[in-house]
């Protein structure tokens, strides 16, 4: 069985704001690790020429890139999953005590209607991890709220340099579950 989304309660124009929003900002790097939470934004950004999409292996290169990106004179964003905030506690350490700007929108798992336990520990502790590092923490419930959200945590993030993170919930993004086609 493979998995599939459950239709979103909002229509997923979403991760056509948080595109615009990237290109407002000048971020010309964004990474990720595969997820179908920020498959449309994915593929928006691989589609979009100005933009150099990077695929990684785990979460915490792409806090490296960042930093790279970061020295080289260019804004980047890094995409993950909650799940991947735990790859990157160490990191972020780096990232707070260089006060290299960082921004990274985090697509919930382990919230109301989860299938899957193993998400549960990271999505219900994302948000506290991220603070306990030093993160500015914004969190999105309906689509409508996403643009404006994204900007001002964009914003924010590369005037003072600072680290930030935008929590997309898991309802506004969709649940996952295994059914048969």
């Amino acid at each position: 069985m493979e998995p599939k989304k459950e239709k979103t309660r909002e229509p997923q124009t979403w991760a056509n704001r948080i595109h615009e929003v990237f290109k407002s900002h000048g971020i010309t790097q964004v990474s990720y690790v595969p997820d179908a939470g920020h498959s449309r934004l994915i593929q928006l950004c691989r589609d979009d020429h100005d933009l150099r999409t990077v695929v990684l292996t785990t979460e915490e290169e792409g806090v490296a890139l960042a930093t790279g990106a970061w020295l080289g004179g260019q804004r980047s964003v890094l995409l993950m999953q909650s799940s991947g905030v735990g790859n990157c506690i160490n990191m972020f350490s780096m990232i707070r005590e260089c006060r290299i700007p960082f921004f990274t929108v985090i697509t919930m798992r382990g919230e109301k209607g989860e299938f899957n336990p193993w998400q549960f520990p990271m999505g219900r502790n994302a948000g506290k991890h991220l603070k306990l590092c030093g993160f500015e923490i914004e969190r999105v419930e309906k689509s409508t709220e996403t643009q404006q959200v994204i900007d001002q945590v964009a914003q924010q993030v590369f005037m003072n340099s600072s680290m930030g993170a935008v929590l997309l919930s898991q309802q506004m993004i969709g649940v996952k579950t295994f059914k048969d086609e």
